[in-house]
């Protein structure tokens, strides 16, 4: 089957489904919000059982991720998203879930070649870009100290 780039297009415009952003953006909003007031609310809870303000920020990031990982084993992650859609890309619980969904598709392929290989598909360009970007940036920021002196 030949058909061209418009072809395709025209095809694919016509087996999209149709957005509904008027009840995807609320939703993403709200999710969103809950999962960034959950946040809030597990920092001043560890802040109010005497923990001070750095190792309560450690704990609630930590509380996330467990939960985030926690609901992406449970399949609950997914459901959520279905209805919440960008909502449940708040960075640290996205990125868990990134890292989590690769790692529990590919366990049955074992722990080496499964488990390990493909945990970081997702998440592997962001850790790799994330981290040479620190890089150019410390050496930027290197490079101007020198000069401001």
């Amino acid at each position: 089957m030949n058909i061209s780039n418009e072809e395709y297009g025209e095809l694919a415009k016509k087996r999209s489904p149709g957005s509904r952003m008027y009840k995807t953006l609320p939703m993403a909003f709200l999710v969103g919000g809950f999962i960034c007031t959950l946040g809030e609310a597990l920092l001043n809870l560890y802040g109010m059982a005497g923990i001070n303000k750095d190792d309560a920020g450690a704990l609630t990031s930590m509380t996330l991720v467990f939960l985030s990982i926690l609901f992406t084993g449970l399949e609950w992650y997914d459901r959520i998203a279905q209805h919440a859609g960008a909502g449940t890309l708040v960075p640290i619980t996205g990125f868990a879930n990134a890292v989590a969904s690769p790692a529990l598709e590919f366990k049955s392929e074992g722990y080496v070649l499964g488990l390990g290989a493909k945990m970081f598909v997702i998440a592997g360009p962001v850790i790799v870009y994330g981290i040479s970007a620190s890089v150019v940036y410390g050496i930027i920021y290197y490079i101007i100290g020198l000069f401001g002196r």
